[in-house]
C-alpha cells in the first residue's frame, strides 16, 4: 500500500458505518415494533369489544408491563443461551485444534482456497493464523459457523433495549386515554403514526427507503390491528 493510499484508508473520508455493535439494535426494533403493534392490538380488540375507557386503558397498562417484562426475560434468556452455545463450539474447535493442527489448518488453506486465494497464498495465510491458538479458534469459527466468539451480543443490553423499546411503543396508544381524551379513532391513529414514524427511523439503519419502511410497518400493524378489532366485534356481539 503507497503512502497516499494509507492516509486515504486511514482517515476513511466519506466512509462511514452505524454503531451496531452490543447486540443493541434487533431487541430495540423488536421491543418497540411488538410494543406498538401488540397494544394496538388490544386497545383495538377490548374498545370494539365495548369496553369502557378505564377498561380500555387498564388493559393496555397491563400489556406494556406483561409484554415489557416477556421481551426482556425472552431476550436475555435467548442471547445469553446462544452465547452459550457459541462458547461450546469455540471449545470443541479449541480441542480439535489441539488434537489435530495439521488436518485443521489444511482444512483452513482449503477454505481460504475456496475463497478465491491461490494455493500459496492460502497456505500463508493459514500458517500465520495457526500460530496463534485463540486467532485460529476465531477464524476457523468464522469460516465454518459464520460466527465470531469475541463480538457476541450482550444479554442485559438485549434485554434493556426490547424493554425499553415495548414500553415506549405500547405507550403509544394509550396516551389518549391517560390525558382523559378516550377515544378508540385517537388512539389507533396515534398508533399508525408510531407505526410509520418507527419503521422510518428503522430505515436508518437499512438500504430500505424510509416511506417505504414506514408504509411496511404500518401494514403490518394494520393488520393485526383489523383482526384483533373484528374479534372484539365478533365477542362484543355474541355477548352482548
Amino acid at each position: 500500500m503507497t503512502t497516499e493510499a494509507a492516509k486515504i484508508g486511514a482517515q476513511e473520508i466519506g466512509h462511514t458505518h452505524a454503531d451496531l455493535s452490543g447486540g443493541w439494535l434487533r431487541p430495540a426494533v423488536f421491543g418497540a415494533m411488538d410494543g406498538l403493534v401488540t397494544n394496538i392490538s388490544l386497545v383495538a380488540g377490548v374498545g370494539a369489544g365495548g369496553g369502557s375507557p378505564h377498561v380500555v386503558l387498564l388493559s393496555g397498562v397491563a400489556g406494556l408491563v406483561a409484554g415489557a417484562f416477556s421481551m426482556a426475560l425472552g431476550e436475555y434468556s435467548s442471547v445469553e443461551t446462544q452465547n452459550n452455545a457459541v462458547n461450546a463450539e469455540a471449545a470443541v474447535e479449541r480441542a480439535e485444534l489441539e488434537r489435530n493442527p495439521a488436518g485443521e489448518q489444511a482444512e483452513l488453506v482449503d477454505m481460504f482456497r475456496e475463497m478465491g486465494l491461490s494455493e500459496r497464498t492460502a497456505e500463508l495465510v493459514a500458517e500465520e493464523v495457526h500460530a496463534d491458538p485463540d486467532l485460529a479458534v476465531r477464524i476457523h469459527l468464522t469460516q465454518e459457523l459464520g460466527i465470531n466468539p469475541d463480538e457476541q451480543p450482550k444479554p442485559i443490553v438485549a434485554a434493556v433495549s426490547s424493554f425499553l423499546c415495548f414500553a415506549v411503543g405500547a405507550f403509544i396508544p394509550l396516551i389518549p386515554f391517560l390525558l382523559g381524551a378516550p377515544s378508540l379513532l385517537a388512539s389507533l391513529g396515534l398508533g399508525a403514526l408510531g407505526l410509520f414514524g418507527a419503521g422510518a427511523l428503522v430505515s436508518r439503519f437499512t438500504a430500505r427507503s424510509w416511506w417505504g419502511n414506514g408504509a411496511r410497518q404500518l401494514m403490518f400493524g394494520g393488520i393485526a390491528a383489523g383482526a384483533t378489532y373484528l374479534v372484539g366485534l365478533l365477542i362484543g356481539v355474541a355477548t352482548g
